[in-house]
């Protein structure tokens, strides 16, 4: 297939990069020069449980570079989600379809509203990515899984053709029937870890091996299942335990989130489509969210001071 990464970040590199290993002509486009140059140049370098090697991708900064594809996987940050699409439209073919592997809730209908909902296919992946420097990633692909699948909960033909050409790349990928609650399954994950790693600044390790803090993300589970409840959405999981043991699967102790990440670089983070998206649902439906409510509070107060500080230094 001919297929285009829209945010070759860390994670879309680590599924990019799987693609590009796999056959297939993928091409990772980001609008970072530095990073897509260097990835031009030398070739992605990524370190993995085999160890560290370079894969020769396909990078780009702008669509047009690229041309009609069969598949866009959109990896954005959930806040670009409209400006990138409209953005790379040239992507566009009679029978192109879009992919969004996002974390949180609500862009499939971002992507509907610009390339029309027939096109698009909703999805979930647990692969893990760590960008270490431009053209660098760290990637946990091994053990992951990836749920794609219909909106309307249909099992196509064009959809179990992606996820066979998924599978034959090594990105273990399963064709959902009920990808609504598949979305909230991975929502679950990253409301266990996400806000908190952001506001203590600690690793996978570190959060794993505090009490006090797992039982935090088990309350914010708990709230956000019980939301999906009242939403009448169909979870795989029984009990906030399973989403806390499932986050942390496969993943190295220094593992970072992306939340995390985001606030590192000096980036705003998704928690509005991630714990924000809990408290939304929660308010809805008359499910209380305050655990929630408050780690959406104490990223927001992050965001505001390191917004601050950038001021700051811009007019020093």
């Amino acid at each position: 297939m001919k297929i285009a990464i829209l945010g070759a970040g860390a994670l879309g590199c680590a599924i990019g990069s799987t693609l590009t290993q796999g056959g297939h002509e993928t091409w990772l486009i980001d609008r970072s020069a530095a990073h897509v140059e260097a990835m031009r140049r030398d070739g992605l370098l990524v370190d993995d449980a085999d160890g560290s090697h370079r894969v020769a991708v396909r990078a780009a900064t702008h669509a047009a570079e690229v041309g009609a594809v069969d598949l866009v996987i959109v990896l954005v940050k959930s806040f670009h989600t409209d400006s990138a699409m409209r953005g790379a439209l040239d992507l566009l073919g009679p029978g192109t379809l879009v992919l969004s592997l996002q974390n949180g809730l609500g862009h499939e209908d971002v992507l509907s509203d610009i390339v029309g909902r027939e096109r698009v296919l909703a999805g979930k992946t647990y692969v893990g990515g760590v960008l270490r420097a431009p053209g660098h990633i760290q990637r946990g692909v091994a053990g992951k899984f990836t749920y794609i699948g219909e909106l309307d909960g249909q099992l196509t033909d064009r959809v179990q053709a992606i996820a066979g050409a998924f599978n034959a790349a090594g990105l273990a990928t399963t064709v959902s029937d009920n990808i609504v609650g598949t979305m909230w399954d991975k929502l679950l994950i990253n409301v266990a870890t996400g806000a908190l790693t952001g506001i203590t600044r600690l690793t996978y390790g570190q959060l794993y091996e505090e009490p006090v803090l797992k039982a935090t993300a088990l309350a914010a589970v708990a709230e956000a299942m019980a939301a999906a409840e009242a939403a009448g959405v169909s979870l795989s999981m029984t009990d906030a335990e399973q989403a806390w043991t499932l986050a942390s699967e496969g993943l190295s102790p220094a593992f970072k989130t992306s939340m995390l990440q985001s606030l590192e670089k000096g980036s705003v983070t998704e928690i509005d489509f991630i714990n924000g998206a809990v408290v939304r649902w929660g308010e809805r439906l008359g499910v209380p969210t305050p655990v929630n409510a408050t780690l959406v509070a104490c990223i927001k107060g992050i965001e505001r001071a390191m917004a601050d500080r950038q001021r700051e230094g811009a007019t020093a």
